[in-house]
């Protein structure tokens, strides 16, 4: 059995390299939700919030062993867009950093992906960071999946992860997965507090089904808090045509259609086309939602922080730390199976004060679905 552990303590440990990289302080809970379930909001007619929020997730109380990585050199294959996005990449970029720190970790390589390049090439980076003697090497991106299977076969003494798939059943390959459709689901349920006109959006970069989990984690977020709430949800690119993630004007003009139509609250879930998001929110009066990181606190998008009022926060640069950790204390087994709200692999930032309003609420909301009291679906519904 695999154990969080780990898990819960890098994400405490991670708290000031995040503060760099863009990925704030998760939520843990405390406080008392508002009498009358916060009803007060404008524009939606709200649920009253659960009862039970306050208690934290996790199960770890002390420090794990300290592991020495000087020996480890290690690959990072980046999804497109690679360090510098502003989202996924950046914080697989955090948790690589924060291991140099920590565990002393000497020598490190990053190569990144181009849109639409196939599996050739994406085998050969891979190749090239196994021939070059980096082990363990980190694939940013399901996209990764057949070329970690095949390389990994022919290089079966290097230790390779793939974030977000589990697909390959290799001795060698560890996979990285997430919850996301938890993160998700508290952000609706933040995007439906704060709309004015009770009408909120998505905007996804690619329609594929790992994104599919944030939009159907957010939409029943959305309804659990504001049942009559009205969702628009449109994806940049079809599945297949991977520059979605990496369109900014595309994502603008999908996100202001959305506006156009009365949404005034748009969760991204786009990758570096999120940018374009934020700033049509932004010159149209609207509000939006970031993902992965904590958007408010990056570089890249700070001439649009002012709209943002909350981050989903999935935490790839925890599960890039604990990896490491892992492969160089040889404790692969302590990872968890997902990376979900009960081990501090996702959550929601409060970066900017704007849903501190409502914390109390998001974090009862949090509980419940720890406690498997709310059981939010990975496919979205129609």
């Amino acid at each position: 059995m695999r154990r969080s552990r780990v898990t819960t303590l890098a994400a405490v440990a991670l708290t000031g390299a995040l503060a760099l990289a863009g990925c704030a302080k998760d939520t843990g809970g405390g406080s008392t939700p508002p009498a009358g379930g916060g009803n007060q909001a404008a524009g939606c007619k709200l649920s009253p919030v659960p009862q039970g929020g306050g208690a934290t997730s996790g199960s770890g109380t002390a420090p794990g062993a300290k592991v020495d990585a000087s020996a480890l050199k290690v690959g990072l294959a980046f999804d497109i867009g690679g360090r510098g996005d502003a989202s996924f990449n950046d914080s697989a970029a955090a948790g690589l950093d924060k291991a140099k720190t920590d565990f002393g970790l000497k020598e490190a390589k990053e190569l990144t992906a181009a849109p639409n390049e196939t599996e050739d090439a994406k085998q050969s980076r891979l190749r090239q960071l196994a021939q070059e003697g980096f082990s363990p090497i980190i694939a940013v991106g399901f996209a990764y999946a057949k070329s970690v299977e095949a390389v990994a076969k022919s290089f079966p003494n290097v230790k390779f992860a793939v974030v977000d798939d589990d697909t390959v059943k290799l001795p060698n390959v560890t996979g990285l997965v997430f919850a996301e459709e938890q993160g998700s689901f508290l952000v609706g349920v933040a995007a439906a507090h704060k709309s004015k006109g009770c009408h909120v959006g998505f905007v996804g970069g690619v329609n594929v089904p790992l994104i599919q989990k944030f939009e159907a984690g957010f939409k029943q977020g959305v309804k659990a808090a504001a049942p009559d709430a009205k969702i628009e949800s449109e994806y940049i690119t079809p599945a297949g045509d991977f520059t979605g993630f990496q369109d900014p004007a595309k994502g603008n003009v999908v996100a202001a259609g959305e506006i156009s139509r009365g949404a005034d609250v748009v969760y991204q879930a786009a990758g570096a086309s999120g940018k374009g998001v934020f700033e049509a929110a932004k010159s149209k009066n609207a509000l939006a939602i970031g993902v992965d990181s904590d958007q408010y606190n990056q570089k890249t998008v700070e001439n649009s922080k002012d709209v943002i009022i909350t981050s989903m926060l999935k935490r790839v640069d925890v599960a890039v730390y604990d990896f490491v950790r892992a492969v160089a204390g040889n404790t692969l087994d302590s990872l968890p199976k997902r990376f979900d709200l009960k081990v501090d692999g996702i959550g929601y930032a409060t970066s900017g004060g704007k849903v501190d309003d409502i914390k109390a609420t998001l974090d009862a909301y949090k509980q419940q679905i720890i406690d498997g009291k709310i059981t939010v679906s990975d496919k979205p519904s129609n």
